[in-house]
């Protein structure tokens, strides 16, 4: 009998979702270009369902040059105009100035960082925070949000931000018993005796783990 992987339960239930979960979600990403494509995509989801915009990734992809930054720059208002108009992408008017926007803002960025991978990785250390605040925004991701909004970028706030940091790896929010699940996560539930928040989790002022209800269990199987 074949066993069955158990992934995170959103990944469930359409193929598209488990290829992008299994392939792609919460890996590492390095490549200045793909960073830069993620960061939009969870831009346009807002409002939206990530299935929507899986289903149109092609669609960004070729509207927006591949998401090579230097020609997404130069987008002038006709080019923006006409994708207004391009079934294969969320006709969104302030979306798509956004990529536009963002393109402009990583030009600038990428001269004094040497590459976007750099800037947004220093934001937690260089190191994937593991089993962090499990879709709450952490500390992480408020700063870089309100650093990528400083320097011009759209569409980029804390949950989006958050969102953009789970798909490359920056933070691994796999579900405890997801095949990707890191093994010191699943440990850490089996040798703690009592809930404490997940690595990483924002600790409010009053002590509370901002990652509660994050999926993070005690070994009573409540969420921590």
């Amino acid at each position: 009998m074949t066993k069955t992987k158990k992934r995170c339960s959103w990944a469930e239930g359409h193929e598209l979702h488990i290829a992008y979960h299994d392939a792609e979600w919460g890996d590492p990403v390095h490549d200045d270009r793909l960073l830069f494509e993620m960061l939009n995509l969870e831009g346009a989801q807002a409002g939206l369902s990530w299935i929507t915009i899986l289903k149109k990734r092609e669609g960004y992809r070729k509207a927006f040059a591949g998401f090579d930054a230097k020609k997404v720059a130069k987008f002038d208002e006709k080019r923006r105009a006409a994708l207004a108009l391009d079934a294969g992408i969320v006709r969104h008017k302030g979306k798509i100035d956004a990529v536009v926007e963002n393109a402009k803002a990583l030009l600038v960025l990428q001269k004094e960082f040497a590459s976007f991978d750099r800037y947004v990785w220093s934001f937690v250390g260089g190191k994937t925070i593991v089993c962090g605040g499990k879709n709450v925004p952490i500390d992480e991701a408020k700063a870089l949000s309100k650093d990528l909004k400083k320097r011009g970028f759209k569409f980029v706030g804390p949950t989006t931000v958050y969102a953009f940091m789970q798909a490359v790896g920056m933070v691994d929010d796999h579900s405890p018993d997801c095949f990707k699940a890191s093994g010191w996560c699943a440990r850490r539930i089996i040798s703690y005796t009592k809930k404490v928040p997940c690595a990483g989790s924002a600790v409010s002022s009053e002590g509370a783990s901002s990652g509660s209800g994050s999926g993070c269990v005690s070994p009573s199987g409540e969420s921590a």
